[in-house]
């Protein structure tokens, strides 16, 4: 992942392909069907996240989206059952909505599997969590993608971001070099723990604890902060939109006059 502060212009090194190099072919696994229309790629009640904050929904909506939309070619549509996509318990207390996509045959990509849930607590306040993972297949051996955002009080939220080592790093230190070190991921986690209202998150739990791997960045962000570093995310990815893909592509097509005077009437709207 090209950035961790909250800002997601490109995934993982663990997901980046060519499509071209794994075309995708009809035969489904799991539960995905081929013949599924492209405007549902996206279920409904998945994409909703209907009991998380504005900005917490913000985020979720903009990383399901750029996983989906980077990935589209390696996946096979969603076709779990309704009941499945989104349940409750009898009680109504308890709402969840599971979203799931297999890898095409040809594909590197195992399945992408997203989910929410909302969990009414007996003490007071609820419980919810939403995740985004994609899992790899045997054909590769870059890291997986974990993404959870935990809320337990309007306040606060607990952001788990991983990219779980398929090798062990200690045996393979070339693996550690590729995937975490020359993509300066360290980096990123250090800048992200020095903003304000973030604090490492340590849980109390012995077995949460030992799940995630050491490259795991695990964080407790106060909310009024989480607006301030959207913010943040989002300036960052409108500047480089303008700076990177439009400063270099517009010369080339219209040639250096007509590019700056389009790149400056941007920069003085962004």
């Amino acid at each position: 992942m090209a950035a961790i502060a909250l800002h997601f212009p490109s995934l993982s090194p663990s997901l980046r392909y060519s499509p071209s190099a794994y075309p995708p072919k009809a035969h489904a696994r799991f539960s995905c069907s081929s013949s599924a229309s492209p405007q549902h790629a996206l279920s409904t009640n998945f994409m909703d996240f209907p009991y998380v904050s504005p900005s917490h929904k913000d985020l979720m909506v903009d990383l399901a989206s750029t996983v989906e939309t980077r990935l589209s070619s390696f996946l096979n549509p969603c076709n779990l059952p309704p009941d499945v996509q989104s349940y409750q318990n009898e009680t109504g207390t308890a709402h969840a909505a599971l979203h799931l996509r297999s890898g095409v045959q040809s594909s590197p990509v195992d399945f992408v599997l997203g989910s929410w849930l909302h969990c009414e607590l007996p003490s007071g306040g609820a419980l919810n969590i939403t995740t985004m993972s994609a899992y790899l297949n045997s054909s590769t051996d870059a890291p997986n993608l974990l993404v959870e955002l935990y809320q337990t009080t309007p306040t606060s939220m607990v952001l788990i971001l991983d990219l779980p080592p398929r090798k062990d790093i200690l045996l393979n230190p070339d693996y550690l070099k590729t995937f975490y070190e020359d993509t300066k991921l360290d980096r990123h986690r250090q800048h992200f723990q020095k903003l304000a209202g973030v604090t490492p998150y340590v849980s109390s739990s012995l077995y949460i604890r030992s799940i995630f791997s050491p490259t795991a960045v695990l964080a407790c962000i106060e909310s009024d902060r989480v607006e301030e570093m959207l913010k943040m995310r989002d300036g960052v990815s409108k500047k480089k939109t303008i700076e990177f893909e439009l400063g270099t592509s517009l010369p080339r097509m219209f040639g250096p006059d007509t590019a700056n005077r389009v790149l400056e009437a941007l920069r003085e709207v962004f």
